[in-house]
């Protein structure tokens, strides 16, 4: 598994990043032995970096790999992420430190290597940006300084003009962004999809500034299978990011990418999918989640092929225009 730098953090992740989210669901609802079994093979095939969050099954996700990473004395990179309820601003620095502290507490370590705010920023229901600069980010520098993370993070979600400031502070070292064929960003622009969010340019601005990129829903949440059928383990319906008015209308926008499969371009659907988010060299690392063993394994062959090349991208926004 290739190994890539996180932007100016110093940091070294994997290509393919571990997600043990609610969407694929296998470290929410799985059983314990294909949990372990598929934490097992993800790190026998290189994987390095693990994504979690107390949002995941009320912290279930991080519950469980507090034990199988103990279990199988595994160090990988470890992100996780703080996400406050509105009641909860009355006392953002407070809530901040609650939170992390309770992660490292299911997590059984003292430190992650990357904590990050996972709500939307200068958006309706998100962080304003002086909430951010003023409590947020001192909240998490000083449980940087304590030793309780090394690294800070956001998923860029809300205004692009709240963001883009935000990013030039130069306060933020890595940024989760929605990356996959559905929402291209600078591969090839499309109008953005989500009022006032330009993930193209947020792109862009981030990766020139040295900050890490960490590729999310790169199979825009199970659409780019090409399949409606969903695991019994993942979660029944997921909302779209920056992709589509829902997931039918991502499923039939994924399914024109089909002559791709026929015309010997990729496998599958899925493996294109992965091999599409790997592509760019910006993104650090591309998060998977997944509801099997099996579809690990999907991925982790995917990845082992490398970038697609640019007649298969071409390819893509062709069928796509």
């Amino acid at each position: 598994m290739q190994q890539r730098s996180l932007g100016r953090t110093g940091l070294k992740v994997s290509a393919l990043g571990y997600g043990a989210g609610a969407v694929g669901g296998l470290m929410v609802r799985g059983s314990e032995a294909e949990q372990e079994a598929s934490l097992a093979r993800a790190f026998a095939a290189g994987i390095t970096y693990v994504d979690t969050a107390p949002a995941y099954g009320d912290g279930e996700s991080e519950r469980v790999l507090g034990r199988l990473l103990k279990r199988l004395a595994a160090k990988p990179v470890l992100g996780t992420k703080v996400r406050l309820p509105a009641a909860a601003r009355a006392d953002i620095p407070g809530a901040i430190a609650a939170s992390l502290e309770a992660s490292l507490s299911r997590l059984g370590r003292e430190q992650v290597d990357l904590f990050q705010l996972h709500d939307p920023i200068g958006s309706p229901g998100g962080y304003t940006l002086s909430q951010v600069l003023e409590e947020a980010i001192p909240a998490m520098q000083k449980l940087r300084e304590q030793g309780k993370c090394r690294v800070l993070g956001i998923t860029a979600l809300g205004d692009t003009a709240t963001l883009a400031e935000l990013l030039g502070k130069g306060l933020i070292d890595t940024a989760q962004i929605p990356f996959n064929a559905l929402n291209p960003s600078w591969l090839a622009p499309k109008p953005a999809r989500l009022p006032g969010q330009d993930f193209a340019g947020i792109g862009r601005q981030a990766a020139a500034q040295g900050v890490g990129l960490i590729g999310i829903r790169i199979l825009a949440a199970g659409a780019l299978s090409g399949e409606e059928a969903r695991h019994p383990v993942a979660m029944p319906k997921v909302a779209p990011i920056a992709s589509g008015a829902d997931y039918a209308a991502d499923l039939a926008e994924a399914r024109r990418l089909l002559p791709l499969v026929a015309e010997g371009h990729a496998a599958s659907l899925a493996e294109l999918a992965i091999r599409y988010a790997l592509t760019p060299p910006e993104i650090g690392t591309a998060l998977i989640g997944t509801a099997s063993v099996e579809q690990l394994e999907v991925a982790i062959a995917a990845a082992g092929k490398g970038p697609l090349p640019a007649e298969t991208l071409a390819r893509i926004g062709a069928l796509l225009a």
